[in-house]
């Protein structure tokens, strides 16, 4: 405890909250110029929020743009460090809607940002280089106590490692799906005549998981650190390359420096500047007598640390296959670990009036990324045909039954029946914790990059 109350430089802190406010004003800026902001919450007819946030509702156009700019710029004030406490609420509660309005639109690095937003709100890190400091020089700090850039470190080490260890999979240590994504690259690039080997894909795998579990906990050793810092620049640098992925390496990357020493921006400048003249020795402010940490923010800091190592675990909850099912996928730092595609329609009848049936094609309501998000995961596929049974009830029609009839692979196996096609979805239960029974079990249980180059045929399940 006493550890975490002495005080340490605050340089680290405050150049990770200028990159973090910096790369979210450009992914703002992204979804403007891609016109997202549309695309993603205005123009399906059906959104999917979380649970216990149904009533959460998307603003209307122009509204939800104005929102949306508005989280921008508390991004830019953020970075800048102007008007910091009420800038950094506004970021976390501003992403924050958005994240909730559709779970269909989960993403591991929007999920980040939140975790990130969450912990920079509570720490002073505008008391140095920025706008704050300079027009309250009462607020001007050298030092915070080293329990700030500890809790950036430690939700890293969490998110790292288990990046690994949820690739501890049949499929991801035989070279799958990394031989689909690969091998179909439309720019290759210098490592591209690899790509034709087999052999290739389960060694990358495999060093992908050992950068994760192992190269993680080597940041924290200063002899191993610079090291393992380019080997994961090298590994986002490249993910940014072949995957479209958005801020999730560049965020990774700046929230790796917090890592090195804490004044490492200035040792840094020395450095660089002694390149070119001679410069004298680094004198570092006086260091301020330690201040004792509250036990409330003891008590706070264990239970976000608790909460962050065990929310993983509740995939272990599902008797199934969560590579297959997708239950338990969320909030587990399954980061590029399944390549999925399922196609199919849902049909809608009247109980007991057999002439009474239509049959949907989710497009008709859905973007077709929902589509491809829904189709794959069963809560998202309940939540679909309950909100048909929904419409077709306002139209007059009562005791309505929906099914669902979805072929889908995983990883390039032949496509299979995914969810039983007999069963009305609107009288069973989506259970939270455990297995659905409606969803099939896979067929296939392990599929490699030598077990065929994507051929999905239809041949499984008919």
């Amino acid at each position: 405890m006493n550890r975490l109350s002495q005080p340490v430089s605050i340089q680290s802190l405050a150049a990770f909250r200028m990159m973090f406010g910096a790369l979210l004003v450009w992914d703002c800026w992204r979804f403007i110029k891609y016109d997202r902001i549309s695309r993603y919450w205005v123009e399906p007819e059906i959104l999917f929020p979380y649970p216990g946030f149904t009533w959460l509702r998307p603003l209307p156009d122009p509204y939800i743009h104005w929102l949306w700019l508005g989280m921008g710029l508390a991004a830019a004030l953020v970075m800048l460090g102007l008007f910091y406490r009420i800038a950094s609420v506004a970021l976390l509660l501003i992403f924050s809607y958005f994240f909730l309005l559709d779970r269909g639109e989960y993403l591991n690095h929007f999920y980040l940002v939140i975790l990130f937003a969450a912990l920079l709100a509570v720490m002073p890190t505008h008391r140095a280089y920025s706008l704050d400091a300079w027009l309250r020089p009462n607020i001007r700090s050298d030092f915070v106590p080293y329990a700030a850039p500890f809790m950036l470190r430690a939700q890293m080490e969490i998110m790292l490692i288990y990046a690994g260890l949820v690739k501890l999979t049949p499929d991801w240590l035989a070279g799958q799906p990394l031989e689909i994504w690969l091998r179909n690259a439309p720019d290759p690039g210098p490592f591209g005549f690899l790509f034709q080997y087999d052999w290739f894909f389960p060694l990358i795998s495999w060093a992908v998981v050992a950068l994760h579990v192992l190269g993680a906990p080597l940041l924290l050793w200063k002899r191993t650190r610079l090291a393992m810092f380019f080997i994961y620049c090298f590994f986002h640098i490249s993910n940014a390359f072949y995957f479209n992925i958005g801020i999730f390496p560049w965020m990774t990357i700046a929230a790796t420096t917090i890592f090195f020493a804490p004044d490492w921006p200035q040792r840094l400048a020395h450095w660089t500047l002694s390149r070119f003249q001679a410069v004298g020795p680094i004198i570092a402010p006086p260091r301020p007598a330690p201040r004792a940490m509250p036990r409330a923010v003891l008590g706070a800091m264990a239970l976000w640390l608790l909460v962050q190592i065990f929310l993983p675990f509740r995939s272990a909850m599902f008797d199934s296959e969560v590579r297959w099912t997708g239950e338990g996928h969320r909030f587990s730092w399954r980061m590029r670990i399944f390549d999925r595609d399922a196609f199919g329609d849902f049909m809608v009848s009247v109980r007991g009036q057999p002439d009474l049936v239509w049959f949907v094609e989710p497009e008709e309501f859905l973007s077709r990324r929902q589509v491809n998000k829904m189709m794959t995961r069963p809560d998202l596929i309940h939540a679909f045909a309950m909100a048909l049974q929904d419409r077709w009830q306002a139209e007059g029609y009562d005791d309505v039954e929906v099914r669902a009839n979805i072929r889908k692979s995983l990883n390039g196996r032949p496509y299979q029946q995914y969810i039983d096609p007999d069963l009305d979805l609107t009288s069973v239960r989506l259970h939270p914790l455990r297995s659905n029974e409606w969803v099939l079990p896979m067929q296939i249980p392990t599929w490699g990059a030598s077990d065929g180059h994507d051929d999905r045929s239809s041949g499984l399940g008919s």
